[in-house]
């Protein structure tokens, strides 16, 4: 079969990726055309753009490359139509990829698969009724989705796993026993993967550890994305050592950490090592006024949203300052008070989180639900 798959940015040419090759395992005809990027043109088929030309977040650059946005959607359209896939995939990026959707529909021209569902459970909740006109079967990697789908919005859709939980799993089981010997523990930063987070968290993480630094290696995971030389400045004066592409083996070594919103929560959670959730965001009230008002979740961690309770700390906003994440940070280090606490909460996440491999699972009901209709 022919499949066209539509990644914007960095996390979803890596799941695509492996959604590739499971389609590829179970489906040796497979034919790919997509936008994505280098993970994705690994596995073999014709890239027509880098979503490094897609990747424009926030309001101001996104006006100020509205042009070429628009002029890569219609680029997208013009080459779907022309290739006449059997499927198109649209992983995540909702602003770019339900505008596409809805092209396709109204064209008629394949089904549309939706892997990894767009987050409107947080944010422009109103997308639903997009995605049920558009999309005709929708993939989630978060258990608490089906609740928020099927239950409140009453639109099918199929819980595959979760594809970083996946990943952890094996990470542990190749690297078996094998350890690095340290002269002192380590406790980890992930300050984002952004340089507008890394600006505005790094400094509080480096200025809230400061006093660790005797008795602590402390050690910031760098961003794939992020040149080392960026870090430079925020890490002059201080002891913090940067790794880089190596979260996962620094994430295994960690007594702590201290982690931005995002995947890395998870991540950090998956590994077993007590974390505070900090992000320092400017200007804090307007943040609590759209908290309030128009954000629909309770919690920004993944881990908090999976568990459905406060499992870690979250320092956002108005709640963030260096002495929070420092205070907060000593009640999980190895005699803290809240430490054996959150241990035992995130095995309840593990359970929740289930043991599908998620691109095998997602490509096997994508071949048969082709497959069915299209007897």
């Amino acid at each position: 079969m022919k499949y066209y798959l539509i990644a914007g940015e960095a996390s979803g040419d890596l799941h695509a990726s492996h959604l590739m090759l499971s389609l590829k395992a179970q489906d040796p005809e497979a034919e790919f055309r997509f936008f994505g990027g280098d993970m994705m043109a690994a596995v073999g088929g014709v890239r027509v753009k880098h979503y490094k030309e897609l990747a424009y977040m926030g309001f101001i650059p996104v006006l100020l490359h509205l042009r070429t946005i628009l002029k890569n959607m219609k680029m997208c359209k013009e080459d779907i139509a022309q290739w006449q896939p059997d499927v198109v995939i649209l992983v995540d990026y909702p602003g770019f990829n339900l505008n596409i959707a809805k092209y396709i529909h109204a064209k008629g021209i394949c089904p549309v698969y939706y892997y990894i569902a767009p987050k409107i459970w947080a944010w422009k909740e109103y997308r639903i009724k997009n995605i049920k006109r558009d999309v005709d079967e929708l993939f989630s990697i978060l258990p608490f989705e089906v609740d928020f789908f099927e239950g409140k919005h009453h639109y099918p859709i199929h819980y595959v796993g979760n594809p970083t939980a996946q990943e952890v799993r094996v990470f542990l089981a190749e690297r078996g026993e094998k350890s690095v010997k340290r002269e002192k523990p380590c406790i980890a930063l992930l300050a984002g993967s952004r340089k507008q987070e890394i600006k505005d968290n790094l400094p509080a993480m480096i200025e809230a550890t400061r006093h660790l630094t005797e008795k602590y290696d402390i050690v910031l995971a760098g961003a794939p994305s992020i040149d080392s030389e960026y870090y430079a400045s925020f890490l002059k004066g201080s002891s913090v050592r940067l790794v880089v592409n190596d979260t996962f083996s620094l994430l295994s070594q960690a007594t702590a950490a201290l982690v931005t919103s995002g995947t890395a929560t998870l991540e950090t959670c998956m590994f077993r090592v007590p974390q505070v959730v900090c992000y320092n965001l400017k200007p804090a009230k307007l943040f609590g006024f759209l908290r309030r008002h128009f954000l629909k979740v309770k919690y920004v961690s993944l881990v908090n949203l999976i568990a459905d309770h406060e499992v870690v700390k979250e320092l956002v906003a108005d709640s963030f300052s260096v002495e929070a994440v420092r205070r907060e940070l000593e009640s999980l280090l190895p005699g803290g008070e809240r430490r054996e606490c959150m241990l035992t909460d995130y095995e309840e996440v593990n359970r929740r989180l289930g043991e599908s491999h998620a691109p095998d699972r997602a490509a096997e009901i994508i071949l048969s639900t082709l497959v069915r209709n299209n007897k």
